[in-house]
């Protein structure tokens, strides 16, 4: 059963086919100036898992963010089908716009599907003991504290809830080896339970905050003097998870030079299971020149 909340992500990863192996897509009324990159992601594996066997479930995803896309203009989602091996699937998804005229590529993504089987090792990070969400602050109350400086996250809080371990605006560096910021997320209402739609979903949440994390060590969040872009973005999921309960993000930033910043996070679900590992390689810029 879905709610109002929840059906504006699921209109977004509602996909239209035109062909067998094509897939259209758009971006809802938003005052962002581009699509935000975790939509893009979530629509292309959206597309890759409409063209694979029931039973096979996404493992990982490498994709690159390869132009700004159009917020106001289709997204046409073509799927090559790689391979189709006895336990794995894998398929490549070229996200394109028209441009002036001329057809050219937003975003690249690679999907592969696993069927799984018997397990000879298993292990998985704890989760950190942090408070949970409940009685945190949400994204009202870091706005209220910082005018004008949220309004890409409360665009996206229609669609995704947030409550905050720590102020993502607070000018205090962090040092090493104290350099994670962690929060709850969840989809506000409630996904039809297809693991399919809540990878997606994992998937769009997964880059909301990872780049804040290589401005952790200057202190400040976004919204001052920088501006950024993901460069590329990886998924690896462990485990199935719910994407409309509460999990945690904890992210950090390993190395930061020549203006990219590398970022990681792992995903828990609330009961301390470890869903998922996330990696993004960025670009973060001064408006000061």
């Amino acid at each position: 059963m879905t709610d109002s909340h929840a059906a504006a992500l699921l209109e977004v990863l509602s996909l239209e086919q035109r062909e067998p192996d094509l897939f259209v897509g758009w971006t809802p009324e938003t005052p962002l100036q581009r699509i935000f990159g975790g939509q893009v992601a979530a629509q292309s594996l959206t597309a890759a898992t409409r063209t694979v066997p029931a039973g096979r479930g996404v493992h990982s995803l490498h994709s690159y963010f390869l132009r700004p896309g159009d917020p106001h203009t289709e997204i046409r989602f073509e799927v090559d089908r790689i391979r189709e091996g006895r336990t794995f699937s894998t398929r490549r998804v070229l996200a394109k716009q028209t441009r002036k005229g001329e057809d050219v590529a937003i975003f690249a993504l690679t999907a592969d599907f696993t069927a799984g089987e018997r397990a000879v090792v298993e292990h998985s990070l704890a989760m950190p003991e942090v408070p949970g969400p409940e009685g945190l602050p949400g994204i009202d109350e870091v706005a209220a504290a910082h005018p004008g400086r949220a309004t890409g996250a409360r665009a996206l809080a229609v669609a995704v809830e947030q409550r905050y371990l720590e102020d993502p605006f607070d000018p205090t560096p962090k040092v090493a080896p104290h350099t994670q910021s962690r929060g709850w997320f969840r989809v506000t209402g409630r996904l039809p339970d297809d693991e399919g739609v809540h990878a997606a979903a994992l998937t769009f949440v997964s880059d909301l905050t990872l780049l804040s994390a290589g401005l952790a060590r200057v202190g400040g969040g976004w919204g001052g003097e920088t501006v950024g872009a993901s460069l590329d973005h990886a998924v690896w999921f462990h485990r199935p998870v719910r994407a409309d309960d509460w999990f945690l993000y904890e992210t950090d930033s390993p190395a930061a030079v020549a203006g990219r910043a590398m970022c990681l996070g792992q995903i828990w679900a609330q009961d301390g299971t470890h869903v998922a590992t996330v990696a993004q390689e960025g670009l973060i810029r001064s408006l000061k020149g």
